[in-house]
């Protein structure tokens, strides 16, 4: 029997604690590009995050699998606080003008303790994708969706509040902010009780990290490691909208209007989670996904076509409406083929294989854009070719990263659409589903 309002009250409070760790990543990351200006530091506050994300997500599976779902919770909570204090702490005494230079040392370890914290709420997300299991008998799917409408909810809220906050207060009270935020979701978590009657675990002694067994589990669902695989690749095409996006966006308007806008149009998660929570994602989750990526990467070719903040909004909002879409799908895939004592290790893995691209990509791709393709469309060769239609300057540089990413994951997904690795998946699926 599925248990709806128990989900709601843990929606609820993963609603104010995700509305926290995204303002502190949206916050951190407008405050630095406007403090530097700097595409460098854009990327590399990006990899940071994709590297922590990688090194945490296995960890962060074996720790739900081996505890009960609100104690994995609570220690997201606790370390989120702990980083969240710590950096104001050190925003509070570093040096005057040192947190304004790209090469300063205080800049990046407030940068890391912060995200550390940021990522320490994926915990929280990877025991939430397990509670769908054990709360609901049927209709994972749209509850996914309700996940998805959660999250969107959350970038919506974060997203304008960030961009207001530091445009007119400050990092300061963006910090002091997600403080009293993190103290107030931990409180309302313990007022929440999950019916867990047992840790449940494998045949095998509980360990802190199961790597090996989980890759077995995963090796023996045909075609499973091959969906992880196109995933992993999504993400490192993904890393290049990560690390320039807002670069992007903040060449063509203010950072308060940015972050309204990114505010506006994350409702588009919102409506692509409820159509999922209404409609479900269908008796074939795997075409979903690939119909999904080949309509997200043609919007990509086409928004970065001119230097228009309306182009930009169209583009985000295909993709910010289509991703949870995407997401649902998968996650309902694992929650149906893969044994519930054994879902945390392979969300986990997942997330940290799937996320282990990004880091490169992000690392990469700021100095790319910064020393090749930047220059390229302002003093170089670009300018000649095609900068009487396509336009020149920094913003035209990173646009044509975008344009190439775009074109490179279309073909990817086109690939991965017909291979055979997609056929045994689908049949698997529709075995014990």
């Amino acid at each position: 029997m599925d248990n709806y309002p128990l989900f709601y009250k843990i929606l609820g409070n993963t609603l104010l604690a995700g509305v926290t760790n995204n303002f502190v990543w949206f916050a951190l990351t407008f405050w630095a590009i406007i403090e530097t200006r700097s595409v460098l530091v854009a990327s590399f506050i990006a990899g940071i995050f994709a590297v922590t994300n990688m090194v945490g997500a296995i960890f962060f599976g074996s720790i739900v699998d081996h505890n009960y779902k609100k104690v994995a919770m609570v220690y997201s909570s606790v370390a989120s606080l702990m980083a969240f204090a710590i950096g104001l702490g050190v925003y509070a005494v570093a040096p005057e003008g040192s947190l304004s230079s790209a090469t300063s040392v205080w800049l990046w370890g407030l940068v890391i303790i912060l995200m550390i914290g940021t990522v320490a709420g994926n915990l929280r997300t990877i025991a939430l994708s397990t509670t769908v299991t054990l709360l609901f008998a049927e209709n994972k799917d749209k509850a996914n969706g309700m996940i998805g409408a959660v999250q969107g909810l959350s970038f919506s809220i974060t997203s304008v509040l960030s961009g207001i906050t530091i445009g007119f207060f400050g990092m300061g009270v963006a910090l002091v902010i997600s403080v009293a935020a993190t103290i107030l979701a931990l409180l309302h978590l313990f007022t929440i009780h999950i019916p867990e009657p047992e840790i449940l675990h494998a045949l095998e002694k509980p360990k802190t990290m199961d790597l090996r067994g989980t890759i077995a589990i995963i090796l023996a669902v045909p075609g499973l490691m091959a969906l992880i695989f196109f995933n992993t690749i999504n993400n490192f095409l993904g890393g290049v909208f990560m690390a320039l996006m807002d670069a992007y966006g903040l060449a063509l308007v203010s950072v308060q209007t940015w972050g309204i806008m990114w505010g506006a149009l994350s409702f588009a998660i919102i409506g692509g989670s409820l159509y999922v929570t209404k409609r479900g994602i269908g008796k074939k989750p795997l075409r979903t996904i690939m119909i999904v990526n080949i309509i997200s990467w043609t919007s990509c070719l086409l928004f970065p076509l001119q230097p228009s903040i309306w182009f930009l909004g169209f583009g985000m909002l295909v993709w910010l409406m289509l991703m949870p879409i995407a997401e649902a799908a998968e996650q309902t895939v694992i929650q149906k083929i893969v044994p519930y004592e054994r879902q945390g290790r392979v969300f986990g893995f997942a997330s940290s294989v799937e996320s282990a691209a990004s880091p490169i990509t992000t690392f990469l791709i700021g100095p790319i854009a910064q020393f090749m393709f930047i220059p390229f469309m302002t003093t170089g060769a670009g300018v000649a070719l095609i900068g009487d239609w396509f336009g020149v300057g920094p913003d035209r540089g990173i646009a044509l990263v975008f344009i190439a990413a775009g074109l490179i994951g279309l073909v990817i997904t086109l690939i991965a659409f017909y291979s055979p690795a997609y056929k045994k998946l689908s049949r698997h699926y529709s075995s014990v589903a």
